[in-house]
């Protein structure tokens, strides 16, 4: 299995030099070359595996340059019960007949991202070992990425994380989460701005060739394929437990801000998995969902960037969107880079045809908004009726979920994080406090290290630089 970028870099790369690399020489995301079919056959095998194989199965579809062995035995170390709750690792909570909760927010930060973030890290320090090499990770969040991120890497060999987050924009859990980390190797950058300035710094660092390779920058960012592949994991264990034969179908209600989460589902249809719908949800910042309803992808910039109650999705330009577009566009990499290069930059975004709408169609893609009442609506209902707590992302999933319900498919809602992530928004709705861990307790009341930065990508070059000595 080689690689390729969505802009036109058609250098063969193997998986473990993307791992290291994250964005392409050119500026573009990489992609394989073609996506595995997965048969019926295959389907029936898989059915009734552990998580940990079925990672396994998966990723060696897409990853030939690590030995069997060895990544099989990085799959069963990562996904254990003892890190994510249950043998399960993503079990599904049924909320009502043919609507289901895909549990993925039991690992160590109680958020979805360790479900790819504890491989991450696992792989990253394989690697560098086997390479006897160093890398600096340079990263953006807008609430879970981050903290995902370095608690996978605290500690590990070989690895510095440079976690860039937007300044006073996340719950005061996550922040905490994740500035009162003392590991040397994990920096904290609290950055003046939103997190599409954090994530414009990110590439802006990623396209300047001589430091990225001077410094050994990589990245944990959903535009890393690797992160994005272990996502594809869950959408495959989801199934399995949804269904009884490979014949049935189900659709999947995901809340996206920076379409990586989706775009695994995206991949997982590609391959074969008998998926209706992919049901995207977003909040108030709803760049993709005008996308989906409209063709017009228009980014916002940060005066347009709403502050809302799901703030992991306070995302006005959707990385990952490159991806899906370049599949959309037949893998047509002049026009994919002519569409996020001149157009995004100097335009501020651009409209396909309704034949690429229809396209997106047929690709399974419908979407839908919440606000701050639907959420605060579908919190309290859920409890209320179903006494079930959810956090304000997982609202908005569950919101648009309901939108796009169809009899004898069953909907299942990717789960985001866990309500005591957002205790505030969860007092304002229901009158109480959610149920913290009991290792989690007093979190923010830790002492903590995070530097502020004002959005430059000169001057977090330079603390880069001064840290790396």
């Amino acid at each position: 299995m080689k690689y390729q970028s969505t802009r036109g870099d058609r250098t063969p790369r193997a998986f473990c030099d993307i791992l290291l690399e994250g964005l392409a020489p050119d500026g573009g995301l990489y992609l394989p070359t073609h996506y595995p079919q997965v048969d019926e056959a295959t389907l029936a095998r898989w059915r009734g595996l552990p998580y940990a194989e079925l990672a396994f199965e998966i990723l060696a579809l897409y990853i030939d340059d690590i030995p069997a062995a060895d990544l099989r035995r990085l799959a069963h170390e990562t996904y254990t019960a003892a890190t994510f709750g249950s043998a399960a690792i993503t079990p599904l909570v049924k909320l009502e007949e043919g609507l289901y909760l895909q549990a993925l927010s039991n690992g160590p930060t109680l958020a979805f991202k360790d479900m790819a973030m504890q491989l991450l890290g696992r792989l990253f320090e394989y690697e560098l070992a086997r390479r006897g090499e160093q890398l600096n990770i340079l990263g953006a969040t807008s609430g879970d990425t981050g903290s995902a991120a370095e608690y996978a890497m605290r500690g590990k060999k070989g690895v510095r994380v440079f976690m860039l987050s937007p300044y006073g924009r996340m719950s005061a859990f996550q922040q905490a989460q994740m500035f009162s980390l003392q590991d040397a190797n994990i920096h904290n950058l609290a950055v003046e701005g939103v997190f599409d300035d954090c994530q414009d710094i990110v590439k802006a660092l990623g396209n300047d060739l001589d430091f990225k390779r001077r410094y050994r920058i990589g990245t944990v960012n959903s535009i890393n394929w690797a992160r994005l592949l272990a996502q594809v994991v869950y959408y495959f264990a989801g199934y399995f437990q949804a269904t009884r034969g490979n014949g049935e179908r189900v659709s999947f209600a995901v809340p996206s801000g920076n379409f990586g989460n989706i775009c695994a589902g995206h991949v997982a249809r590609s391959m074969g998995l008998p998926i209706e719908k992919l049901v995207l949800a977003t909040n108030e910042n709803d760049v993709l969902d005008e996308f989906f309803r409209s063709g017009r992808y228009r980014v916002r910039g940060s005066a347009e960037t709403f502050e809302t109650s799901s703030p992991s999705m306070d995302i006005s330009k959707a990385s990952n969107f490159e991806r899906f577009v370049f599949d959309l566009l037949g893998r047509d990499a002049a026009r994919t880079a002519a569409l996020f290069g001149p157009l995004l930059e100097h335009e501020g975004g651009f409209t396909l045809e309704a034949a690429a709408l229809e396209r997106a169609a047929g690709c399974g893609f419908v979407s839908g908004r919440s606000t701050h009442a639907d959420r605060l609506a579908t919190i309290r209902d859920t409890w209320q009726r179903l006494r079930v707590m959810i956090d304000p992302h997982t609202a908005d999933g569950l919101k648009v979920a309901r939108e796009h319900l169809q009899p004898g498919v069953p909907m299942l809602v990717l789960e985001t994080a866990l309500p005591a992530k957002f205790a505030e928004t969860i007092q304002e709705a229901l009158g109480r406090d959610p149920e913290r861990p009991a290792a989690l307790r007093g979190l923010e009341a830790l002492p903590r290290r995070v530097t502020v930065l004002p959005a430059d990508a000169q001057q977090v070059k330079r603390y880069i630089e001064a840290h790396c000595g």
